[in-house]
């Protein structure tokens, strides 16, 4: 990591992390972009990365210390999201997808005794969670669910046809989203909890994309049974206003900025490279390095911007139209500028960053960053949010 660059810096929320979790999370991102071409061209889990990740602790960060955890905050997790994101997109979208079902246990479940014990056992056992909110029928709405929590006595039980389990095969638990009964409305819905031995996994779908790759997105048949504590309490819905949504979509925007950190990070090199063999003389495409980092510090500036206001919000004004409509945009703007950059990065380094191989290849950093605009589509966001956005009045002042 080229440190001159103050452009790209370590930490993206307003406070930086503590230097010991900067260093643990920088020790795992070494590990990361050690193997990244690998996990890229064979689309397979980063082991390495994760394997350093639990000994540095990193899976547990979120969860309070009198379970045995870190109680680390939300900002200092999405530093970690995005130092990551500068190592490898995927080893960084896994960690960022584990921390939301972490972040939801913690709020929305600390006090249930079954989802403290799981908790615990996360910590002691560094384990990685799995989500499942994705259906056959249901595409990208991760409002409505076609599976329905089946009931004998306390026991409980679903079947879900779940297209896209990212890194399913890998985790050590899962939650997932059902209808709360057979006779309830789709968009009555309930998130549960399941430890590794109470469900299996049945592959249907491989995974085989374009980028993103070793983030192993398969789709699975899913079967479950448990014990009726294992749902949570509180309702989808909330859940997903509260924590489920904002959070996702802080760390989502974390590793597409660290992503497209790196690929700026891999543009200067380059131009820099070209001057130093040209007397001086700058290569053509060293105006779209201007773009880059420009682009990259708006990118870094709304994402900070956001997650402060997240941090000091209070829990009610989570469920704000106005807050809601923030977060949502946050998503669509952030991975809009996030291809931005790295396409401003391919024009400054021309065929050096178009190709597959040598140092100046910015090929992994174009596909992977090209997934943002598609998981949860922008177009959806935007559709969902054209009602809200009538009834939100335009300030009067630029402060406002």
């Amino acid at each position: 990591m080229d440190d001159a660059f103050p452009m790209v810096a370590h930490s993206i929320a307003t406070q930086s992390c503590s230097n010991d979790l900067k260093l643990r999370a920088e020790m795992a991102g070494a590990e990361a972009a050690k193997y990244a071409d690998a996990v890229d061209r064979d689309a397979r889990f980063p082991a390495e990365a994760f394997a350093v990740a639990r000994t540095q602790r990193l899976l547990d960060m979120l969860v309070p210390a009198d379970l045995g955890g870190e109680g680390a905050s939300v900002s200092d997790m999405v530093d970690v999201c995005y130092v990551l994101g500068r190592a490898c997109a995927s080893t960084a979208m896994i960690f960022a997808m584990h921390q939301i079902m972490v972040a939801i246990l913690v709020r929305h479940a600390r006090n249930s005794p079954w989802h403290r014990r799981m908790l615990r056992r996360l910590s002691t056992e560094q384990l990685l969670l799995a989500s499942s909110t994705t259906e056959g029928q249901g595409g990208g709405d991760l409002r409505a669910s076609v599976c329905a929590v089946e009931r004998t006595g306390s026991g409980i039980s679903l079947a879900k046809s779940a297209t896209v389990v990212s890194y399913g095969a890998e985790a050590g638990g899962i939650l997932t989203t059902a209808r709360r009964s057979a006779e309830a409305p789709a968009s009555d819905q309930v998130l549960v909890a399941f430890v590794r031995e109470d469900y299996q996994l049945e592959r249907m779908i491989d995974w085989d994309a374009l980028g993103m790759r070793g983030t192993c997105s398969a789709g699975f048949m899913l079967k479950g049974a448990g014990h009726i504590n294992q749902l949570f309490s509180d309702s989808y819905q909330q859940i997903h206003t509260q924590t489920m949504m904002p959070v996702a979509h802080l760390t989502w925007s974390a590793v597409w900025s660290g992503l497209a950190a790196a690929a700026v990070e891999r543009a200067r090199r380059f131009v820099r490279n070209a001057a130093r063999h040209a007397g001086g003389q700058l290569p053509p495409g060293a105006a779209h390095l201007t773009r880059a980092t420009t682009s990259l510090r708006t990118l870094r500036a709304i994402v900070a911007s956001a997650l402060q206001r997240f941090e000091t919000i209070e829990r009610s004004g989570l469920e704000s139209l106005d807050f809601q409509t923030a977060m949502n945009l946050l998503k669509v703007n952030a991975s809009e500028l996030a291809i931005a950059t790295v396409m401003s990065c391919v024009q400054a380094c021309g065929l050096s960053g178009y190709r597959n191989d040598g140092e100046f290849s910015v090929a992994r950093h174009v596909r992977d960053v090209l997934s943002s605009s598609i998981m949860i589509n922008n177009d959806r966001i935007l559709a969902n949010a054209a009602s809200a956005s009538m009834l939100i009045e335009v300030p009067h002042l630029l402060r406002d």
